[in-house]
């Protein structure tokens, strides 16, 4: 990692023993880089580490291997060099889209991942139950993809994946799709789930504002072959309200983001 930014001049920082950084990360980089067959350089000696209780964002220019990440932890294509340890048994993914079969109404779309993996019937149906309600889809359960907005199926397919109950959670930039007031109340369901789950959250945006709303660390990368040039780490306590948004040293840290990143696209 070749810069890192500490996040605040006289801000004092809560220590949460879930993201200790003493304990064994869920998820860990070493050393990974990507070529595809193509000969596209997408990743290139990409090293960092995601804690228990940790959410990491990252942020960079379009094409920098944000994605490939999330691809290569969770086991979808391997890495040309290098490692990455994590546990794919409890291991949640979350698309850019929902990815919802429209024969399936809400309720059975939520307990697919949990039938796939050969969960009892009643169990993943109570399960799936609680997860809906969870994440404010409760009413819904009999409703099919066509008949829900943009939002309400990102809902489902955060419920879908939080049935399984997962240690690590992958995003990729899954709230990009839809308007910027159904994002930010997006960002404000995650950040409850967080706090609730403890789970290490590992996120990709184009969004400085949501990085620095969800996150515990920023991790910027570069120009592709992406590489991690920036670390911010984020001083602000859980639960966070949504007028955190509004606050000056929300905005200061996402400008020194934002120029951060705009070096990173040179």
């Amino acid at each position: 990692m070749n810069n890192e930014r500490r996040a605040g001049t006289g801000v004092t920082t809560m220590v949460d023993p879930m993201t200790d950084p003493v304990s064994a990360p869920a998820l860990s980089f070493k050393g990974v880089s990507m070529v595809y067959p193509d000969g596209t350089h997408a990743l290139s000696e990409t090293s960092f580490d995601v804690h228990p209780g940790e959410f990491v964002t990252v942020v960079g220019p379009s094409g920098c291997g944000k994605s490939t990440l999330l691809k290569i932890a969770s086991g979808l294509n391997p890495p040309t060099t290098g490692s990455v340890d994590v546990d794919r048994t409890t291991l949640g993914y979350v698309f850019q889209d929902a990815t919802l079969l429209q024969w399936r109404t809400v309720q059975r779309n939520v307990e697919l991942l949990a039938e796939l993996q050969g969960m009892p019937k009643d169990a993943r149906a109570k399960r799936a139950a609680e997860t809906i309600k969870m994440v404010g889809l409760a009413g819904f359960e009999s409703k099919y993809p066509k008949q829900l907005s943009g939002g309400m199926k990102m809902r489902a397919s955060l419920a879908r994946t939080l049935v399984l109950d997962p240690k690590v959670f992958l995003f990729d930039e899954p709230f990009g799709a839809v308007d910027e007031i159904t994002r930010e109340r997006l960002n404000d369901e995650v950040i409850t789930l967080f706090g609730r789950e403890r789970f290490a959250g590992l996120f990709i945006t184009h969004s400085i504002y949501e990085a620095v709303f969800l996150s515990t660390r920023v991790l910027v990368m570069s120009a592709r072959p992406g590489r991690i040039v920036a670390e911010y780490k984020i001083p602000f306590d859980y639960p966070r309200s949504p007028e955190l948004r509004f606050e000056p040293e929300f905005a200061r840290l996402a400008g020194e983001i934002s120029h951060e990143l705009r070096g990173a696209h040179a």
